[in-house]
């Protein structure tokens, strides 16, 4: 199993819309890296689902329900989605601030590639930001 991070600006789709629908096309995604991390997804690799711009905080855990296809908002059939379902909301937020103040995320993609729209998640940055999530 693989991790991710899907990353979304709140006035477009947010988590309140994700949780709406079984399942939804992650479209629209026109970055070469962000394309290639999505043709490595799998059914059943689980994400977390990030609210950028100003709120920029995980705000749920989704699963990949269906693997790299072309997105029909593409009209030049170049790019592709995956699709995606919500699994659960998250008790506790965590922030940017939240893990960039974590050393042990240093080297987390949404760190180094901040505009970078879905982001590999390596396991042990999983574990950590899981616990995060998690009310004390």
């Amino acid at each position: 199993m693989q991790y991710w991070l899907f990353k979304s600006e709140p006035g477009e789709w947010s988590w309140e819309d994700q949780l709406k629908v079984q399942s939804e096309g992650w479209d629209g995604v026109r970055n070469h890296q962000a394309s290639n991390n999505m043709k490595k997804m799998k059914i059943g690799d689980m994400g977390f689902f990030y609210h950028s711009v100003k709120e920029k905080a995980i705000k749920g855990i989704v699963k990949v329900v269906k693997e790299y296809h072309p997105d029909p908002t593409d009209p030049t059939e170049k790019w592709g989605m995956v699709a995606i379902s919500a699994v659960s909301s998250v008790e506790k937020e965590v922030t940017l601030a939240d893990i960039k103040a974590n050393p042990k995320l240093a080297d987390m993609a949404l760190v180094r590639q901040s505009r970078l729209s879905v982001c590999p998640i390596t396991p042990e940055e999983w574990e950590i930001i899981l616990a995060m999530t998690r009310k004390s």
